[in-house]
């Protein structure tokens, strides 16, 4: 029985959804409705480490249908988090995150990206394999690592920062095995896209650079380092467009970077008005522009996670610059609704309905993705109900793929 408080919370939740929805127009009928699927530290699947494979699959199974009935039309699913496998592979162990042991399968045996995949279709929805293409060792203090993972077998492929252990990008042997672990998927499994977030080079530590001096006094040929360090992350954005589409032309190549490209301080043509933030150029070394001109991948899904009128991130002006950025490629904006709560802004019931209504009035922006799929399970400030009865209320197709494979090279 529902409580007398809580009923009048919610008969008000809904008045209020209804009153603002009113003057709202008709939902699109061709939109990316994505939303991310995290599994790094169990963050929204499973729920635990668990060899359990049935109480694995019912967990997922209940995610996408509460997404279904939200509207959602693609699922961006998290398959290797740092060098592991939520599938079956010759390459990359079982992931820790899956059964709590790096290395150990599910019981009773099963493939859970297959199941994935398949449920998800079932539904009519898209299927993203999110993988992460550098992270090797989550935490170096207390991950589970199997004797077969590569940090093992090929342990100069690899350099520490922080508490973690990554991938030099600057080597080319790694950059062809992970080439070879991205093919592996888009050979064996019927996916729509393969999916990269905004780590490449990891985030700045204050006070320590990321240690890859080795490798850049070996390959380096005079560039400045700045420039050596994009080359490598572009070369590898290069390659794997080649070798996705060569395998299948129909699966997507889509990167999700840090909502800003570069700060107008360091480029005052092309830079967006912001302060203060790293960017995707300068400190992720992702030049994500030059990537979309040569048509080396097919969505942007920039991860606008600040609020309308932040004073040095503002979300509305990220959505114009990016707008402005597409080079005829998809754009889905990625929204923060994780942030429910955090601070004044987010404890707004018009936060999110406003940042849709925003990315929807402007031109070039063909959908969005939110981050990430737990927050929907608590419902706040009544956003699920929102999507369904409201932004979502009526089906909608994802967009085409507007990549023209002979702009590549």
């Amino acid at each position: 029985m529902i409580k007398p408080r809580r009923q009048l919370t919610l008969l008000l939740s809904i008045l209020f959804l209804s009153i603002h929805s009113k003057a709202q127009p008709a939902p699109p009928k061709t939109e990316f409705r994505g939303v991310w699927i995290a599994t790094i530290t169990n963050l929204d699947w499973p729920a635990e480490p668990t060899i359990n494979s049935e109480q694995q699959k019912a967990q997922f199974i209940r995610l996408l249908d509460m997404h279904k009935r939200n509207g959602i039309n693609a699922i961006v699913m998290q398959v290797r988090p740092a060098s592991d496998a939520f599938y079956p592979s010759a390459l990359e162990p079982w992931s820790q995150w899956l059964t709590g042991i790096q290395g150990q399968a599910p019981v009773p045996y099963y493939d859970p990206l297959q199941f994935m995949i398949e449920e998800t279709h079932k539904r009519g929805m898209e299927f993203h394999a999110w993988m992460n293409p550098y992270r090797a060792v989550f935490n170096i203090y207390n991950s589970s690592i199997a004797a077969t993972h590569i940090t093992r077998i090929h342990p100069e492929w690899f350099l520490n920062y922080g508490d973690k252990k990554y991938f030099d990008p600057g080597n080319k042997e790694a950059q062809l095995y992970v080439t070879e672990v991205v093919k592996d998927v888009v050979t064996r499994y019927d996916i729509d896209a393969i999916h990269f977030d905004d780590y490449f080079y990891p985030y700045r530590i204050p006070g320590k650079e990321f240690p890859d001096y080795a490798t850049y006094s070996r390959y380096g040929n005079g560039m400045s380092r700045d420039a050596w360090r994009r080359s490598n992350v572009d070369s590898i954005i290069e390659l794997l467009s080649r070798s996705i589409k060569s395998i299948k032309k129909n699966c997507q190549f889509g990167i999700s970077p840090f909502g800003v490209w570069r700060n107008s301080d360091r480029d005052p043509v092309n830079g967006s008005k912001t302060i203060g933030a790293q960017s995707n150029y300068d400190d992720l070394y992702a030049d994500i522009l030059l990537w979309l001109k040569k048509g080396w991948i097919d969505y942007v899904a920039p991860q606008l996670y600040w609020e309308i009128g932040h004073r040095n991130v503002d979300y509305s002006k990220l959505v114009d610059w990016w707008s402005q950025h597409t080079y005829g490629k998809n754009c889905y904006i990625g929204l923060g609704i994780y942030r429910a709560g955090s601070n004044e802004a987010w404890r707004d019931k018009t936060q999110i309905p406003r940042q849709i209504e925003k990315l929807r009035s402007t031109p070039n922006i063909q959908g969005m993705i939110f981050f990430s799929s737990k927050t929907f399970e608590k419902n706040p400030y009544g956003w699920s109900d929102s999507l369904r009865l409201n932004y979502f209320s009526t089906p909608a197709s994802t967009p085409k793929l507007f990549r023209d494979s002979a702009s590549v090279k």
